[in-house]
């Protein structure tokens, strides 16, 4: 069944939930810098991720724990000075959250008042409560993140689907009740079986937004290089590509090269 769209000038924590609310699906890509959040932004998308992601697509490392929280910081700055209609939600890195509740704080503090970002995600469940509820003590928003959570990959040892087996399922259903308990405003779940991730969206009232995790949940978020297919070696069976960028700007840059070597670039009219 379609569903009207209401008009939002700007998204904002309260947008998303009457979206679920109202049975309307949530867009949400991630951006790293200010060109693409531009585009992303003027699209129509509703939230931008500044996501972690950027260690493996903007850096090129294997995982997304080598990233820092100044790096972050430079990153999602960057996005909310392109964005005006979007939500920016700005993950907090590895190390910055899990250990220390009051660490949890000061890294949000920075979020916010150095990115001007509007919210902040969290990797984790029970065993991060501490930190999310201080965090939501200081008036900061929090997106939660359940399922296959990059940040403990050493701890999974792969990144396949998670929560397969009943007792795993369950934690996570719990975990995701008691997110919403404590406050979030919504909640990511990442690579789990479609059947749970419809579960937990119809078991609690925040919007659900998934990334491999089926359509019975609220929203939908990817990486942008993945779908605009600028990243050829990353093909999971969710990630749907909109674009062949890869090939395009290789093409595009190649007949640049040859119109240099030719002398052809610049003719007559591209000169002053």
């Amino acid at each position: 069944m379609s569903v009207a769209k209401k008009d939002y000038k700007r998204i904002t924590t309260k947008s998303l939930i009457d979206m679920k609310a109202n049975g309307e699906k949530i867009s949400m890509l991630t951006a790293y810098d200010y060109t693409m959040a531009k585009i992303v932004d003027s699209a129509g998308i509703d939230v931008i991720l500044v996501g972690d992601s950027a260690s493996n697509v903007m850096a090129g490392h294997e995982t997304t724990l080598p990233i820092t929280l100044d790096q972050m910081i430079y990153h999602a700055s960057s996005v909310v000075r392109a964005t005006e209609r979007a939500l920016v939600v700005v993950d907090l890195p590895f190390g910055s959250y899990q250990s220390d509740p009051k660490e949890a704080l000061r890294s949000a503090i920075r979020i916010m008042k150095e990115s001007g970002g509007h919210a902040v995600k969290l990797e984790g469940g029970k065993e991060i409560k501490e930190s999310i509820k201080k965090i939501l003590n200081a008036g900061i928003p929090v997106m939660g993140h359940l399922g296959l959570t990059p940040q403990s990959i050493y701890k999974f040892g792969t990144y396949t689907v998670r929560a397969k087996e009943e007792a795993e399922a369950d934690k996570l259903v719990e975990d995701a009740q008691l997110l919403e308990r404590l406050g979030c405003f919504a909640l990511v779940l990442e690579k789990i079986p479609a059947h749970l991730a419809q579960k937990v969206a119809q078991s609690i009232a925040i919007p659900v937004i998934g990334i491999g995790a089926g359509g019975g949940v609220d929203g939908q978020v990817l990486v942008i290089h993945d779908m605009l297919g600028m990243n050829k070696e990353f093909s999971p069976r969710f990630l749907r590509r909109y674009m062949d960028l890869y090939q395009g700007m290789t093409t595009a840059i190649s007949q640049y090269v040859a119109d240099v070597k030719s002398s052809d670039f610049p003719n007559e009219k591209e000169q002053y």
